[in-house]
């Protein structure tokens, strides 16, 4: 039980500081603007599998939007190159006996978040529209 608090105080420490790191660190034009959705870091600290989302960068007057899969997959990617680096930064900002292997992944819960609740406000419209 005592192991699986400190695994997730762990996730959620790595979280923040990758967060961080990628966002002042990482110069790769790939990536843009990345979210971390997630980590899930195996009980002997070894590997942390890392949930990202990446959106576009906001035109002036307009809202954040997702990029699309394969935009978002070549970002995956550009992050995964340079997790060796990423991995390296992390190691001098927290004090653990052994960093974990960084592995990024596409999280689709938002994307897919979003394409449910537009199904159903078209729901709703169409509903509204239909009732005198």
């Amino acid at each position: 039980m005592a192991g699986s608090q400190r695994v997730q105080r762990v996730a959620d420490t790595i979280q923040r500081e990758l967060a961080a790191l990628i966002q002042l660190e990482l110069r790769d034009p790939r990536v843009g603007m990345v979210s971390i959705t997630g980590v899930d870091v195996s009980r002997d600290f070894s590997y942390a599998r890392v949930h990202v989302t990446v959106m576009k960068r906001p035109e002036p007057d307009t809202e954040v939007q997702l990029l699309e899969k394969t935009q978002a997959e070549e970002a995956v990617k550009a992050l995964n190159k340079a997790a060796g680096f990423l991995r390296s930064l992390l190691s001098k900002r927290l004090k653990l006996r052994t960093t974990p292997k960084l592995q990024f992944h596409y999280d689709e819960s938002i994307a897919r978040g979003r394409y449910l609740s537009d199904l159903i406000n078209d729901a709703l419209d169409a509903d509204r529209k239909r009732q005198p």
